[in-house]
């Protein structure tokens, strides 16, 4: 599979992707940026797309989706 491809992703990931780059587009940054933080927190999260398989549930890292939150009030 090419680097940089989403087919592995199940379509939670998808989602949640969409809804972190909409709300990087909200706070000003441009499309691409956007997309790249979108998937660059599912990917910290999740360690990268899901594969088949029985045995390979991992813990999910929620700590990227709490960080800009007390980033933000530390000022």
């Amino acid at each position: 599979m090419p680097q940089g491809s989403k087919r592995s992703h199940t379509s939670k990931q998808k989602r949640q992707a969409q809804h972190i780059e909409e709300g990087a587009k909200k706070r000003g940054m441009t499309s691409k940026r956007a997309e790249q933080i979108g998937w660059a927190t599912v990917n910290k999260q999740d360690g990268g797309g899901k594969k088949s398989g029985g045995g390979r549930g991992k813990v999910r890292a929620t700590s990227p989706s709490r960080k800009g939150g007390r980033k933000s009030k530390a000022r």
